[in-house]
């Protein structure tokens, strides 16, 4: 039994839902269903009774959530007591940030290293993940949050966060093609997308752009290098009414009214953010991060 898995059915557990908790834990429900089905099965034993109104513990799950609860307080505490060994020159945390990262994916996680490395005082800098796989190579960060794994041996990482990605539409247009569902992609044939430069993320893009293609979506030219997706950008293109782009749904931008943002028919587009560091790196603070963002 992992951490993950004993974190996971702790905040179920607590929030009484596994849809509550997968919101939470900035992982879709049925990723979270499977890793609570995945545990029961990995023990032999019912953990959960699923109701249309939530889930209960059984009385082996109030069992374990008893025993995890005390294993992740012990972990917690191991981490606190070796958080004064950390060396002096490894006090400063330096991530590494994409645009539009979840706005409270960051928040638990950084809150349990102030408590267990008080020590460690965190820089941040917003990078591509092209990027910030080369800071990370190079030495310059301690921690990356990139929207694609890493290959090869030199880099671990987990998953910290899946998103699925609606469409940002003016008012006017969306209203003429929104379905009970949300929008179909093949629906946005026509409009230009306000897309991102591919060096940013090759991986990403090309999964993307793949996707876009598939559902008759003539993407036009890539956006020129070094230009930023901002939300400014997003909006201002957007409200002209001839192009779409695509956004998260708790997109933390305010939208003007002549915009709306719209989930997307089927959710075909999912985007994911890896957090990342050196397979060699030794460091508490960042075993510690890593252990509160670990979703996957």
């Amino acid at each position: 039994m992992e951490l993950r898995e004993m974190r996971a059915f702790v905040i179920v557990v607590e929030e009484g839902s596994l849809s509550a908790a997968a919101r939470k834990l900035h992982i879709s429900q049925p990723a979270l269903s499977q890793t609570v089905t995945a545990l029961e099965r990995q023990l032999g034993i019912q953990l959960l009774v699923r109701q249309s109104t939530g889930v209960q513990p059984t009385e082996a799950g109030m069992t374990l959530l008893t025993e995890a609860r005390a294993v992740l307080a012990r972990h917690d505490q191991a981490l606190a007591a070796l958080a004064q060994h950390t060396a002096a020159g490894d006090n400063v945390l330096r991530i590494g940030i994409p645009l539009e990262l979840p706005t409270d994916l960051l928040s638990t996680p950084l809150a349990d290293l102030a408590a267990t490395c008080p020590g460690t005082r965190v820089q941040a800098r917003h990078m591509s993940t092209a990027a910030q796989f080369e800071a990370l190579r190079a030495g310059e960060l301690d921690l990356g949050l990139v929207r694609e794994h890493p290959i090869g041996p030199d880099l671990d990482a987990v998953l910290a966060v899946e998103e699925r990605l609606g469409v940002l539409l003016a008012a006017e247009h969306a209203a003429k093609i929104a379905g009970p569902d949300g929008i179909r992609l093949d629906a946005l044939a026509g409009l230009d997308w306000v897309g991102f430069p591919r060096s940013g993320s090759p991986a990403w893009y090309d999964e993307l752009t793949a996707i876009l293609r598939s559902h008759g979506l003539d993407l036009g030219p890539a956006a020129p290098e070094g230009q930023e997706l901002i939300a400014e950008v997003k909006l201002a293109a957007v409200t002209t009414g001839g192009a779409f782009a695509l956004a998260p749904p708790d997109w933390s931008q305010p939208i003007p009214d002549s915009v709306v943002w719209s989930p997307l028919a089927g959710h075909p587009l999912v985007r994911r953010t890896w957090a990342v560091w050196p397979a060699s790196s030794h460091r508490r603070d960042v075993a510690q991060l890593v252990t509160t963002l670990d979703r996957g």
